[in-house]
């Protein structure tokens, strides 16, 4: 198994999930969302990804896109990044990248991912927290995450 480098990303600022009234999967970044969006494009640009996953909720998408669009390659849907979706098959959907990526996820997962990581060893640095537009890179060495680092929203 490659070392790989994994950048999960929180997706940025959204509409008011109260005030919003259709499926909560269409929910889009709010104006700040798209700004952080755009900071994140130019924080993550240089980092040498090759693949942009992302949930398929609308706010996650929105949250890569200009990322993907920037370094040149499709946002790629991925169902075990989605809100509410199981542990496992997003444990084995790291494991199973063999190029540096970004992934889009939600406030629920992303802790959980990281929190299972830290368990079996990998060395956290930095504070146990997720903001929106926040970034946990993982460092994958010999078959096993070593490192995380936060990166706090730009």
């Amino acid at each position: 198994m490659s070392d790989v480098t994994v950048h999960l990303i929180r997706h940025a600022k959204a509409e008011s999930r109260s005030a919003w009234t259709t499926d909560d999967s269409l929910r889009p970044l709010s104006d700040k969302g798209l700004r952080q969006s755009a900071a994140l494009a130019d924080q993550c640009a240089d980092l040498g990804l090759r693949r942009v996953l992302s949930s398929p909720a609308v706010r996650c998408r929105q949250t890569v896109e200009p990322l993907a669009e920037r370094i040149g390659v499709p946002v790629e849907d991925a169902a075990e990044l989605a809100e509410g979706a199981a542990l496992g098959p997003a444990l084995a959907l790291l494991a199973g990248l063999t190029v540096e990526a970004a992934l889009s996820s939600h406030g629920d997962l992303i802790p959980e991912i990281v929190d299972h990581l830290a368990a079996e060893g990998m060395r956290l640095e930095g504070p146990d927290r997720c903001q929106k537009a926040a970034i946990w890179t993982l460092e994958r060495s010999g078959g096993r995450f070593v490192v995380g680092r936060y990166s706090p929203p730009p």
